[in-house]
């Protein structure tokens, strides 16, 4: 019992560490959350399908940034690769200059992640390509303006007789834009943890820290998450 408080009380102060120190230092910050609700339906061992709908409030969560639905689909080549790819259809509220209000916007993905263990230590990695436009709208700063080519590794830990087993991802992300704009925008660190309901799906709770590249004064989104997932296996 007494390792179990430990790993959770060093989980926590980890957490608050990064938040107290990254609030303190950003000159540019901003509170934004992310819930979301998400069914998963698994066909086989091979191939599995997803919906989820998932709304982020920005602005020290006082005003919605977006809310989209989402539909993935994967495919386990083996126990180790999988390929995926998602569709989201989102309505992103538009609050700086002169016209305001929700816009309509289509994003697509596709996937390539790889997984293994070492010892307790679980390792992900996932390289991802997408796609995002404004639906209705041409785009004027050519063919490349909303592409991004992302990687993530992650590395979880898996405590004995403890559920709540802590995970930890960094994510970079890399713009294609013609001129100055081209190249790393931004990246994202995240802490969280997965919580297994009996017969009743899985929680995920986390906070991240994205921050802003090649910009004068960078902004800094502290992300508070929380996600449920329901998960539907073919008999």
């Amino acid at each position: 019992m007494a390792t179990k408080i430990n790993n959770s009380t060093v989980l926590l102060s980890i957490l608050l560490i990064v938040i107290i120190t990254n609030f303190g230092y950003s000159q540019n910050s901003d509170l934004a959350n992310w819930t979301t609700i998400g069914l998963e339906y698994k066909l086989n061992k091979k191939w599995s399908f997803g919906i989820e709908e998932q709304l982020r409030l920005k602005e020290d969560i006082s005003t919605i940034d977006e809310y989209f639905t989402q539909l993935n689909a994967e495919y386990s080549i083996s126990k180790k690769f999988t390929l995926g790819a998602g569709l989201r259809f989102i309505k992103e509220n538009d609050t700086d200059g002169n016209i305001q209000g929700y816009e309509n916007h289509f994003r697509f993905n596709v996937d390539a992640s790889y997984k293994h263990k070492i010892n307790d230590f679980t390792l992900k990695y996932r390289l991802r390509y997408q796609n995002k436009n404004e639906l209705g709208v041409s785009n004027s700063e050519g063919d490349y303006a909303n592409q991004h080519i992302r990687f993530k590794t992650a590395i979880e830990y898996n405590f004995k007789n403890w559920k709540l087993d802590p995970k930890f991802s960094a994510e970079i992300f890399n713009h294609f834009e013609e001129g100055e704009k081209n190249g790393f925008d931004k990246y994202r660190l995240t802490l969280g943890t997965d919580y297994k309901l009996k017969n009743s799906g899985t929680i995920n709770l986390f906070y991240s820290i994205e921050k802003e590249l090649n910009e004068s004064i960078p902004k800094t989104t502290n992300i508070i998450g929380l996600k449920y997932t329901y998960t539907i296996k073919n008999k």
